[in-house]
């Protein structure tokens, strides 16, 4: 990016670039302000956009015209676009959500500020007394960035590219052994071995036979006592005959 000197030029007589970004500049924070104090989850995913979008139009006023579709492309056409995705797959809540707030607002507020006043004072360090040259010939295009990424900084571009193909591969490993895992989990619950041997199916089946064992056991039982029970009538009905006779005798 080209650097000029400081000239005449003061903040007291900005141009309309400067006040575009300063404008642009603001919208962006009350974006980014909604995006994290918000309770419902899709609406933060679209502060977001807005949040990054902001940022991708702040890229472009600085000339940076690859950093800023970068920015359009990779973060607000992907990440917000997973995000989304995730809400969805995962059937998150689409109202409020009172568990969005885990109640360290407060130690989230310091941490934030003390990140951005360590940002801006690293920021205003280095750059205090250099411009960028707006009116002078672009330096962030696609052309001037490609050229100096392949030429001056090709081995950490290739190593970059290794790194980030070697975490896809890992996570892709990883979920796999997490499915088989599971796989193997949900098969070792329908087939639990019972401690009087054998799988759960097939107990359970030799369970449900002994029962109807049982059940036609305890019927024919039924039906013995029943008989017994009329044998036992038909005795008593005999005794009481004769002892009739015996009487009459």
């Amino acid at each position: 990016m080209t650097l000029a000197a400081a000239g005449p030029h003061g903040f007291l007589s900005p141009t309309g670039v400067e006040i575009a970004f300063l404008l642009v500049g603001l919208v962006t924070f009350g974006a980014a302000l909604v995006t994290v104090t918000t309770r419902q989850l899709v609406h933060a995913a679209l502060w977001l956009v807005v949040t990054l979008g902001g940022l991708a139009v702040e890229y472009l006023l600085l000339t940076a015209e690859f950093i800023a579709w970068v920015q359009v492309l990779i973060y607000v056409g992907s990440v917000v676009v997973l995000l989304l995705f995730g809400l969805m797959l995962t059937r998150a809540p689409i109202g409020r959500s009172p568990d969005a707030d885990s109640g360290n607002r407060w130690a989230a507020l310091a941490v934030a500020v003390a990140a951005a006043a360590a940002l801006v004072w690293v920021v205003v360090d280095a750059f205090r007394a250099t411009w960028i040259d707006l009116a002078g010939e672009p330096a962030g295009t696609t052309r001037v960035t490609g050229e100096s990424l392949f030429q001056n900084w090709v081995l950490p571009f290739e190593a970059l590219s290794v790194l980030l193909l070697a975490a896809l591969v890992g996570a892709i490993v990883l979920s796999r052994k997490a499915k088989a895992t599971a796989a193997a989990t949900a098969t070792a619950a329908t087939r639990t071995p019972t401690p009087g041997g054998g799988d759960a199916p097939a107990s359970a089946g030799a369970g449900a036979d002994r029962a109807s064992a049982g059940a036609d056991r305890a019927s024919a039982g039924a039906d013995r006592a029943s008989a017994d029970g009329d044998r036992s009538s038909d005795t008593a009905g005999k005794a009481s005959d004769s002892a009739g006779k015996e009487g009459v005798r």
